[in-house]
């Protein structure tokens, strides 16, 4: 970040999602209610995944880094829109903005790979289960994660590469409630119709990419289990349903903002809200809610949890019963 033009521009205005007061109190109540329920829901899921014996497997491994991903997104974007519904005055810096593409396509490029990596876990599993524990072993998960990462690193290093160096000295109302980066472009003090096309080539070859890898892998699995048995055919239906929920709700937005935008303001608002808030919130429900294994990995959580409160407040009386058993016998001595 230490190339930051000197631009006249030094900070941004967000135009947010509406003007009106009422609707602003409304969002606020909902983006809370959401990102309250984001966070708890994806550290219940690490949390549940770390501490159960029964889940440290290369699925649920997968499972825990993808919540960690949706932690980041959101929190990269909901809490400043959250403060900014009673701000009359929506500003952000030009660094703050830049850091934020960072972090947000940092996140979403990871994810976008996170999401390939775990439908060939899934391919592995149902087509090959008697060569999975070799194939999808523990260090050849570590590196796969950290492999996203460092795609995802890759993808917004090389967005902010093209950006930071605009010339800045004009407009800069980003109609969004967040620093979208086709939106920053618009801003430039140039033809950015080049930039434009460079970083929608970019941003178009992960998604694209990640999305084909990931069509091919569900293809793979359906073809795979069609003789099998009803049961089997069942369990790689529902496995594949859950995982292309997820993957139409995470691609869809993003092919639409880079890969054929609309360049509809009211449209690429609910494009943004939906990948950058509704998302991080609907990953966690979706692989959650239809796993009989988490499921039953966080009743485990909660009983334990509970029987250590119980253990805790039993000792806790206990201590209070002994020291007044021993001011009665010092009283009555």
């Amino acid at each position: 970040m230490d190339r930051v033009n000197q631009s006249v521009v030094s900070e941004f205005i967000l135009l947010g999602l509406t003007d009106s007061w009422e609707v602003q109190i409304c969002l606020f109540f909902l983006f809370s209610v959401i990102y309250l329920s984001t966070i708890s829901g994806n550290i219940l899921i690490m949390t549940t995944v770390i501490t159960d014996s029964h889940l440290h497997s290369p699925m649920y491994f997968l499972l825990a880094n993808l919540s960690f991903v949706d932690l980041w997104l959101s929190s990269v974007i909901i809490p400043k829109a959250i403060i900014d519904f009673f701000r009359d005055s929506k500003t952000i810096s030009f660094e703050t903005c830049m850091w934020q593409i960072v972090f947000v396509h940092l996140a979403a490029g990871g994810e976008m790979v996170l999401l390939v990596i775990m439908a060939y876990d899934r391919s592995v599993a149902i087509c090959k289960p008697l060569h999975y524990t070799t194939i999808m072993s523990q260090q050849r998960c570590i590196w796969l994660v950290v492999m996203s990462w460092v795609i995802g690193l890759v993808h917004s290093i090389s967005q902010l590469d093209m950006i930071v160096d605009l010339p800045f000295c004009g407009p800069r109302e980003i109609d969004s409630f967040f620093c979208d980066l086709p939106l920053v472009i618009e801003l430039a003090c140039m033809d950015s119709y080049g930039v434009q096309l460079l970083v929608n080539a970019e941003s178009g070859f992960l998604a694209t990419t990640s999305f084909i890898l990931l069509l091919i892998s569900y293809t793979y699995i359906l073809l795979s289990v069609r003789h099998h048995s009803t049961d089997g055919i069942y369990k790689a239906l529902c496995t594949c349903t859950a995982h292309i929920t997820v993957v139409v709700t995470f691609f869809v937005p993003c092919i639409f903002i880079y890969l054929c935008p609309l360049n509809i303001p009211s449209v690429d608002k609910f494009l943004a809200v939906f990948y950058g808030v509704f998302t991080p919130l609907l990953n966690p429900a979706i692989y959650t809610l239809r796993n009989k294994e988490m499921k039953a990995a966080m009743k485990r959580l909660r009983i334990q949890y509970m029987s250590s409160r119980g253990k805790k407040l039993n000792a806790s009386l206990s201590e209070k019963s002994s020291i007044k058993l021993i001011h009665l016998t010092w009283h009555h001595g």
